[in-house]
């Protein structure tokens, strides 16, 4: 652990206007691969986008810079599922056509589309009132440890009582529904929104593949919006010519890594349980309250 912190949070240059420490490339690269990795594993990026650069002494790169480069994730899991898409809206606008509201693809695509609202309401409700929500105790280190251990044991627990009985052919609309509001969930740092829907698909009785396959698809249209709002914000605010470079290299870095979690997860998944990340994230969420009680990090 880090045991100068606040002496190397201290040398971390800080954009006077924003009150945010500058991204040079090397940073960018590093969070890039950091989102890439954790999108789309059931770990969290928001935690781990969050812990990793305040304990190298970088500072926290704010809720705006980090949403920014999940539009990598969002062009990594389009390009990924590029035939999936094409299939479920083609397929989706012909049941319209013929008034065929039992195809499999007009349910997905509605099991997607009310699987979207719950994020987006949660979403609206904490820009409305949580002003500054960058620096809310929600975001705080205690807080990620906190909900990074309890989403292992919720983990935990679907992983042991699950009946893994369903395949992605066996999708609901209802299925859509109840995983949309585990993905709100989310939108605490720590929870990971592809670790609460995976969660809640093994409740479900959905296959591990499954479940995770409709937690990447489920999961476009919300990271979608909160890159482009995000976007719109830091845009309007001015970026110099580091900043956009850096977000530039970081979304870059974000889509390469992104893809290939994607692909190694579905793979994984296929032959192997999903304890790794149980214990994963019990370690990181423990290591993370271990440090704050020693003195080595800082609960910001």
């Amino acid at each position: 652990m880090i045991a100068n912190l606040n002496a190397l949070l201290a040398q971390a240059p800080i954009d006077t206007a924003s009150g945010q420490p500058q991204i040079d490339i090397l940073q960018a690269i590093v969070l890039g691969i950091v989102q890439g990795l954790t999108e789309f594993l059931p770990i969290s990026s928001s935690a781990h986008l969050k812990v990793v650069p305040i304990a190298l002494g970088w500072g926290d790169p704010g809720v705006a810079y980090t949403a920014v480069i999940q539009l990598g994730s969002i062009v990594a899991v389009l390009w990924y599922f590029r035939e999936d898409l094409t299939k479920i809206a083609t397929g989706a606008y012909k049941a319209i056509v013929q008034s065929d509201y039992d195809s499999q693809d007009f349910r997905m695509a509605l099991g997607i589309g009310l699987g979207t609202i719950p994020i987006i309401f949660f979403g609206l409700l904490i820009k409305v009132f949580i002003k500054d929500f960058d620096q809310s105790p929600l975001r705080s280190l205690g807080a990620i440890a906190i909900a990074s251990i309890v989403m292992s044991l919720l983990l935990a627990i679907a992983e042991k009582f699950g009946k893994r009985q369903r395949d992605f052919e066996k999708l609901t609309v209802r299925d859509g529904i109840l995983m949309g509001l585990a993905q709100s969930m989310a939108l605490i740092p720590g929870v990971s929104r592809s670790g609460s829907t995976l969660t809640a698909g093994l409740f479900m009785g959905l296959e591990r593949g499954a479940a995770a396959r409709f937690s990447f698809l489920l999961g476009i249209p919300a990271i979608t919006l909160a890159g482009l709002v995000e976007l719109k914000g830091a845009l309007g605010e001015g970026i110099g010519q580091a900043g956009l470079v850096s977000l530039v290299v970081g979304t870059v870095s974000a889509a390469v890594f992104s893809y290939l979690a994607i692909a190694w997860l579905l793979k994984f998944l296929q032959t192997q349980n999903t304890w790794i990340f149980v214990w994963y994230r019990l370690a990181f969420g423990t290591a993370i309250l271990c440090a704050i009680a020693g003195g080595a990090l800082k609960n910001i």
